[in-house]
């Protein structure tokens, strides 16, 4: 455990996610991930941590354990076709992680979503929250559109409302 993290995440605190993502933002996120969503018959969820605290931080959770923690919280397993993907941001660690369920992630693969992942965090470096989550959410509905082309109606099993923690 680095000392350097602790205080990192200590000082951060939840005001930077709410900061960086405010209510007009998480706004425009929704907005986007509903308009994914006609594109495919998956789901996408989108989750922004400002940074750790209690046992998570002092058990030196990663963020993608973190990330597999909300995605089994959330329940973005629970869909009918295995195709839920969590796009989970944790701005302390400037980390970004992608969980998907088994129905696509065997289809996109590590290799796949480690490719957004990264796309996503250039932008984040650049100061560019709002567009690289939105290009993010862009890049994952083509993965689904690919394998997961819309069918019918297909009920939204999931919210759509970015979670901020």
């Amino acid at each position: 455990m680095s000392i350097k993290r602790i205080a990192r995440h200590l000082v951060q605190h939840h005001w930077r996610a709410k900061h960086i993502f405010p209510q007009n933002v998480l706004d425009r996120i929704e907005q986007a991930i509903k308009l994914s969503e006609t594109t495919h018959s998956g789901q996408v969820r989108f989750v922004v941590e400002g940074a750790l605290d209690g046992a998570p931080l002092f058990h030196n959770q990663s963020a993608r354990e973190r990330a597999l923690d909300v995605f089994a919280h959330l329940r973005i397993w629970d869909t009918a076709h295995n195709n839920g993907v969590l796009i989970y941001l944790l701005l302390a660690d400037r980390d970004v992680e992608i969980i998907a369920d088994r129905g696509i992630d065997a289809k996109v693969g590590a290799a796949g979503w480690e490719k957004i992942c990264r796309a996503m965090e250039a932008e984040f470096g650049a100061g560019q929250f709002e567009r690289g989550v939105i290009d993010g959410i862009a890049a994952v509905s083509r993965e689904l559109a690919k394998h997961f082309p819309p069918a019918g109606a297909h009920p939204n099993e999931l919210p759509d409302e970015p979670v901020v923690m």
